[in-house]
């Protein structure tokens, strides 16, 4: 983590062999001018820089890494392992010495774990000191808080820990600085299909969207539920300290026995070594029995605060009058209910918007854009289908860091019920700014199943979504869609006026159709086009190709009624666009400054994924797969024609010193290079292979 790895890095780099920058030269590239060169989208490097391609035995070699050289062969088929053969080897491999259990781990006490012999995780303290690899350089992530380091000896940085763990440290939040955990309780409700969403459900039967189907089985569900008392499992403990049943408890329950639950006092922090993450919001003891409406207390307002007593006594007497979602009096729903344009409201005027991207866009790149200059972010899409299901890995893409002053969340649906019933679950979960709905994703997965830019050829469809979403929160919706199904077929222009009306405080329009995917480049005409025809209400901003603040100042000044313009792949290859955008300048940054914004990423990485074994390891991953992308970087000082543009394809080229050389490198096994140089060897038999294989464009954006 720190320099020394670094420079005895580049140290090695140095006596590769590798030649001076204009010992030789590209005779093919060096003879032709800037012009022809931009002709055919190759990047104009000086001359003095080019050099010939790297000679590859295969072009496996370009995306594909073993660490092993006693690997099996490329070209033998490996065996395709059955899902009970793998997870009989998940929990061998749990049972290795080197899967610490984590109490054990953090306290050293092997007598302190609640699940004694039955624990699925090793016991074996000495095995483990014995086996477990040598500490990695640099000091631990967790070194800068109070408490201590919620992986104990199973931390890679153990050695610079400051003492021992005392038992009493055992609960103390890990992350506290991360939002938008999953509760366990809604979890398990979801996992059951127990989960109720009353705003949800009136707004479709509202809508005329609330099929005879579900009505039978939330009917059939709620007689089933009848005879139960409130302490069963069909209770929703919310994070503030409210619980909510069916209507049919409500006149049974007495509200004053949630006051003591929602004192501070009553609360307490809960430890997350097992991968739960806790939140800034203080989690009530799982007590609560009573029933409270959602109104009396909203997570948009109190953020996780108490509610005072008082609000319980005014709370107390409106449960009386409520009702079960299915018999809500329409006439009085809607005159309490907020018009779409008294929403709170966002305004996206000249923010600097970083589009939620796929695999790189986590939590510690997002960080990584926020210190550069972004203002808004957004989480990665996340499948509704998913998170009403309560998958643990769909819920992690909404994580929000203190830092995101201003951040949403993209979800992805094909049906009016599962966005709408999202978007409250989201709303009543987690702590966001805004709820995107996506609906450009051009991925085959995805529109095969009616989701993202399917949804441009089933205009209704959209509308019911919107609508459906819209009224069933307080909190602003907005849209993410493209110009079109088919190339040469623009539909979003006779839509922007509707998608205002719908209930959407803005929109969003990638310039490009589904079947271009990225090719080409987006068509900014048409983008101001539909930005004109836009009603006052609706926000629209742009998004394609912005890779410089000239491109940047561009657009805006062709068509002043765009708000904003977001900015995906350009975000990808060079992070610092937003601090060029504000400065108003090009950035000739250099590769040691270039190497500091990776350093700032894996410490933001262990901090999130943990500093464990498998912590460093995740944090690799997504490291590599970042890496994949910023090789496409051509720095300014070697440019014939600045600035670079994004569909330039950057030709071999010598950087100014080794390090801007490697990091130039379109292989898979440099980039594992640099990624040693900030997380220690990789293990033995690591393999990578990036995620979108050749194109590094083809799956950037989420639509």
């Amino acid at each position: 983590m720190n320099g020394s790895a670094a420079e005895l890095a580049v140290e090695e780099l140095k006596t590769s062999g590798n030649p001076a920058p204009s010992a030789k030269q590209d005779g093919g590239l060096a003879q032709q001018t800037p012009e022809e060169l931009l002709a055919k989208a190759i990047a104009p490097v000086k001359k003095d820089f080019l050099r010939p391609p790297p000679i590859r035995t295969s072009n496996n070699d370009i995306n594909d890494v073993v660490s092993d050289s006693k690997s099996a062969p490329s070209n033998l088929r490996k065996e395709k392992k059955s899902k009970r053969q793998l997870k009989r080897e998940r929990r061998q491999e749990q049972k290795s010495v080197l899967h610490l259990c984590p109490v054990v781990a953090k306290s050293g006490d092997v007598s302190l774990c609640p699940y004694n012999d039955k624990c699925r995780f090793s016991h074996d303290l000495e095995g483990f000191k014995a086996q477990k690899p040598a500490d990695l350089e640099g000091n631990c992530p967790f070194l800068s808080t109070e408490d201590p380091c919620p992986y104990g000896l199973a931390c890679r940085f153990s050695g610079t820990h400051k003492e021992v763990f005392p038992a009493g440290t055992l609960n103390v939040q890990k992350k506290i600085s991360e939002m938008n955990g999953l509760n366990k309780d809604v979890q398990k409700l979801l996992w059951k299909n127990k989960m109720s969403f009353p705003k949800a459900d009136a707004k479709l039967k509202l809508l005329g969207l609330l099929g005879p189907t579900n009505s039978k089985m939330k009917m059939l569900a709620d007689k089933e539920e009848g005879d139960q008392t409130a302490s069963n499992g069909c209770s929703v403990t919310e994070e503030n300290g409210c619980t909510e049943v069916s209507g049919d408890f409500v006149n049974e329950v007495e509200c004053s026995l949630e006051v003591p639950e929602c004192s501070p006092k009553a609360l307490e922090e809960e430890d997350s070594v097992d991968g739960t993450f806790a939140t800034d919001e203080l989690r009530p003891l799982k007590k609560a029995k009573s029933s409270i409406d959602e109104n009396c207390c909203p997570s948009e307002v109190n953020n996780g605060a108490n509610v005072p007593e008082r609000d319980f006594e005014k709370s107390c007497t409106q449960t009386e009058s409520e009702v079960t979602a299915d018999h809500i009096p329409t006439e009085t729903d809607r005159s309490l209910k907020l018009h779409p344009h008294e929403k709170k409201l966002i305004d996206f005027r000249e923010k600097l918007y970083l589009a939620p991207l796929t695999t790189v866009g986590n939590l510690p790149f997002r960080r990584v854009c926020k210190v550069l200059g972004a203002d808004v972010t957004c989480g990665e899409m996340a499948m509704c289908t998913n998170l009403l299901q309560g998958q643990a890995s769909e819920w992690a893409l909404l994580r929000r860091h203190s830092s995101e002053d201003l951040f949403g969340v993209q979800i992805c649906g094909a049906y009016p019920d599962a966005v709408a019933r999202t978007v409250e679950l989201i709303n009543q979960e987690c702590v966001v700014d805004f709820i995107d709905i996506n609906m450009g994703c051009p991925i085959d997965i995805v529109v095969n199943k009616g989701a993202g830019s399917s949804l441009l050829t089933k205009p209704m469809r959209m509308k019911n979504i919107i609508q459906a979403a819209s009224g069933t929160v307080d909190k602003p919706i907005t849209v993410k869609v493209r110009t079109g199904y088919l190339e040469g077929r623009n539909r979003i222009d006779s839509l922007i006026a509707d998608i205002g009306n719908w209930g959407a405080t803005a929109v969003t329009i990638h310039g490009r159709s589904r079947q271009q995917r990225y090719s080409k480049l987006a068509d900014w005409e048409y983008i101001s086009q539909c930005a004109r025809k836009a009603p006052d209400s609706l926000q629209v901003l742009g998004n394609g190709d912005i890779f410089s603040y000239l491109e940047w100042n561009k657009h805006k000044s062709d068509c002043p009624e765009l708000y904003s313009c977001m900015i995906a792949r350009g975000a990808l290859i060079k992070p610092w666009i937003f601090t060029e955008i504000k400065e108003q300048r090009h950035w000739d940054i250099s590769s040691g400054e270039r190497l500091d914004i990776l350093k700032d990423y894996a410490c933001f990485g262990l901090e999130h994924w943990g500093s464990d074994a498998k912590g460093v390891e995740t944090t690799r991953h997504f490291l590599l797969e970042w890496l994949s992308y910023t090789y496409r970087y051509i720095p300014v000082g070697l440019l014939d024609v600045i600035p670079q543009r994004l569909n330039w394809r950057p030709p071999s080229y010598f950087g100014r010193d080794d390090l801007e050389t490697l990091m130039a490198s379109d292989s898979a096994a440099d980039w594992v290079r640099i990624s040693e140089m900030l997380l220690g060897k990789v293990p033995e038999g690591f393999t990578f292979t990036p995620k979108h294989k050749s194109n590094a464009y083809d799956r950037a954006e989420n639509g």
